[in-house]
């Protein structure tokens, strides 16, 4: 089994758990409460240390002088879910988008914007990856794994 490797860095949306493996990739970044979200386990290695670009980078994002990471990522999901995780990487910051537009982006059909929507819900990357950006169809906050309040939050920083 692969090692991996965390960190937890202080942030304004309480502390985050961010995982990499072997070469450093963040494989995972979840907030505290998050459905879905890591938490440590036996065997895993504490290494602030391999975190350091991330922790800078994020500390950049929440004063508001970072607009897009710069980070290698290697989440683990099936070959659809990274094509919509990947999508997300193309919502320029302070801006916003839909699942349907998400769907077309990635050449998926109209009735597959409720897959697209499970997808986003299980985004492993909370922040780096902006699943925030994505909304209702009708302007509306839809679910956030982070929880609305954190969404919100995110959006409001971004000037979205």
């Amino acid at each position: 089994m692969p090692t991996t490797y965390y960190a937890t860095v202080d942030s304004p949306l309480g502390e985050l758990l961010l995982t990499a493996d072997a070469d450093g990739a963040l494989t995972s970044l979840s907030v505290p409460g998050q459905k879905g979200g890591r938490t440590v386990q036996e065997g895993w290695v504490r290494d602030p240390a391999r975190f350091a670009a991330a922790t800078r980078q994020l500390g950049a994002y929440f004063a508001g002088e970072l607009k897009e990471f710069q980070l290698e990522l290697r989440p683990e999901g099936t070959e659809f879910r990274r094509r919509v995780w990947d999508a997300l990487d193309e919502v320029p910051y302070g801006a916003t988008t839909t699942y349907g537009a998400v769907a077309a982006r990635i050449g998926a059909s109209r009735a597959a914007v409720r897959a697209v929507g499970g997808a986003v819900g299980a985004n492993p990357l909370l922040i780096v990856r902006p699943c925030h950006r994505v909304i209702g169809a009708d302007g509306s906050l839809t679910g956030y794994a982070g929880g609305l309040e954190r969404k919100v939050a995110l959006l409001e920083l971004e000037g979205a």
